[in-house]
């Protein structure tokens, strides 16, 4: 069977379909801005929390390569200490067999 709509009863059918179509596809729109906005939000926070983690890092490694130079200096004046103090003993015995060129390391005079 064969209906017959009037031009008006026609136009409204057509009017309120593409209403119903305009609202989904708002609908949709607006649900999918929702979750754009969501994830630009969490993108958002995982980079605020990845620079974090990285500050952090950096920090951490700023610390290891500060604590390294401590240590090497340490070695370096310790190192220096106990050559200065193995030179001085043979400089004081050099210096007390009259040796020529010998400084006495008590009185900082040459021989």
């Amino acid at each position: 069977m064969i209906m017959r709509l009037s031009p008006l009863l026609a136009l409204t059918a057509v009017a309120t379909l593409s209403l119903g179509t305009m609202a989904c596809t708002e609908t949709e729109q607006d649900r999918t801005a929702v979750e754009a906005d969501a994830a630009g939000d969490n993108v958002e926070q995982a980079t605020s929390e990845a620079g974090q983690e990285l500050r952090e890092g950096a920090a951490a490694a700023g610390e290891v390569l500060e604590s390294g130079a401590m240590k090497a200096a340490q070695a370096v004046e310790s190192g220096a200490g106990n050559l200065a103090d193995r030179l001085e003993a043979e400089q004081a015995e050099a210096a007390a067999q009259g040796r020529p060129g010998a400084v006495d390391p008590v009185t900082d005079e040459r021989q």
